[in-house]
């Protein structure tokens, strides 16, 4: 292989890396480790835990890459995403599809073989993600909800995945997950508003500028948020950490989201709420772990 040869098929070998989403991939996956942690039942064994989290990682990243396969005449319009393999040109259709295809499947398969009702969720996942949600962007705000659906599978995957069944503390972290997402979309969406406006996505704060909705949403999307990881340390093996941090956190997320009803939902507002969602999950994921461990 020359160098010219080794350097193509590196770049090659990047892009379809970043169909995958990696960022947003990992979160996810984190998410499925720590629902296989809290699940009430025997550790799974290691071998058991990273053959689930290699699998939920190749079923997101692969859902992932077939959302980028979808949307990639609208990602032109967008400066966030205009630079991506496949608008950009950097990347054939053909091959996107195909990738994400054989990572979804591989990825189902191996969870089924684990356990049979964490391929089915994460069939679901793939099906509602790719299906529903990517095209129902182009044609409604409720898109948000719909996209929330896959995006809080995965804990119920890594739960199912370490032996547990879809009991009551299950559905709490299903619940919890799902809820998360609205406040941390609104927030990204009112961000990139502009973008999603030229790419034609009628997104909630592009239907509502200035009204004070986006912000009102926002706020009762967390304070419904805020007692959920209370219901899990009955229910699951969270415990102390779970019961002291998670309230403290939930607090500083809502007084963060509060802003907006002095400011508006201004572009600050928007990036500050975005980066206190993120600190937010990734902070009770940690309290759910320690807690796990301590068990």
């Amino acid at each position: 292989m020359t160098v010219a040869e080794f350097v193509a098929t590196r770049s090659r070998a990047a892009d379809l890396l970043d169909l995958t989403k990696p960022r947003l991939s990992l979160l996810v996956v984190l998410s499925c480790a720590v629902g296989m942690a809290l699940a009430p039942v025997p550790s799974p064994g290691w071998a058991r835990a990273l053959a689930a989290i290699a699998a939920t990682g190749a079923v997101v990243g692969g859902a992932n890459a077939l959302n980028c396969y979808r949307e990639r005449e609208s990602d032109k319009w967008m400066r966030r995403t205009r630079t991506r393999p496949l608008p950009s040109g950097r990347l054939e259709p053909g091959l996107a599809l195909a990738f994400g295809l054989a990572l979804s499947v591989a990825g189902i398969a191996g969870l089924t073989l684990l356990r049979p009702l964490s391929g089915a969720l994460a069939t679901i996942a793939v099906g509602t993600y790719v299906l529903l949600y990517t095209p129902m962007k182009r044609t409604s705000s409720l898109c948000t909800l719909v996209g929330a659906v896959p995006g809080a599978l995965p804990p119920l995957i890594g739960w199912t995945a370490a032996g547990g069944s879809l009991d009551p503390g299950a559905w709490a972290l299903f619940a919890w997950m799902f809820l998360w997402q609205p406040p941390h979309f609104l927030a990204l969406a009112t961000l990139y508003r502009d973008d999603y406006a030229a790419a034609g996505m009628p997104m909630f704060p592009v239907q509502h500028v200035g009204d004070g909705t986006v912000e009102r949403q926002t706020i009762l999307w967390i304070a419904a948020l805020l007692p959920l990881p209370l219901l899990l340390v009955p229910l699951s093996k969270a415990g102390i950490i779970t019961a002291v941090a998670t309230p403290l956190l939930g607090l500083a997320f809502l007084l963060v989201a509060w802003r907006g009803k002095r400011t508006g939902a201004t572009p600050a507002w928007a990036r500050a709420t975005f980066i206190a969602s993120i600190l937010y999950m990734g902070l009770t994921l940690l309290a759910f772990v320690l807690d796990a461990g301590s068990s």
